[in-house]
């Protein structure tokens, strides 16, 4: 089963997405199986990381901006280079342990679509498969 999702992202940062995520685990009634979170743009990305502590956000972010700065000489056309940049490394989509219908994270994990060149209307999908 394969859910679409939409968010408007204002701002770069990492948005949860753990609701939908779960949401759509919950209605392909797998118990066992596999969760693909994937979104269809180049300058945002999926991620698992902590969501107990908000800080982790921010410093993910400068670490980020500070590892992949914004440099004159790129070329692309649009100025979004190091959005482009992020994506790559972060990359696309994760995959999930689905077990008795939940996605299996850690206790401090949560599932964050990345925003990497706001402001935009963006979607993502779950594809979710039982064994």
């Amino acid at each position: 089963m394969r859910s679409e999702y939409s968010l408007s992202t204002p701002k770069a940062g990492f948005y949860n997405i753990t609701p939908q995520v779960r949401e759509a685990i919950a209605n392909s009634e797998v118990t066992s199986g596999i969760a693909v979170v994937f979104c269809l743009h180049t300058t945002a990305s999926i991620i698992i990381n902590e969501s107990a502590d908000p800080d982790v956000r921010h410093d993910l972010m400068l670490a980020l901006d500070n590892a992949f700065p914004d440099l004159p000489a790129f070329r692309h056309a649009e100025g979004n280079s190091p959005a482009h940049i992020k994506a790559s490394v972060l990359g696309t989509s994760i995959t999930l342990i689905v077990e008795n219908n939940k996605p299996l994270l850690g206790t401090w994990q949560c599932i964050y679509f990345c925003e990497l060149d706001p402001p935009r209307s963006r979607k993502f999908f779950v594809k979710v498969v039982g064994e």
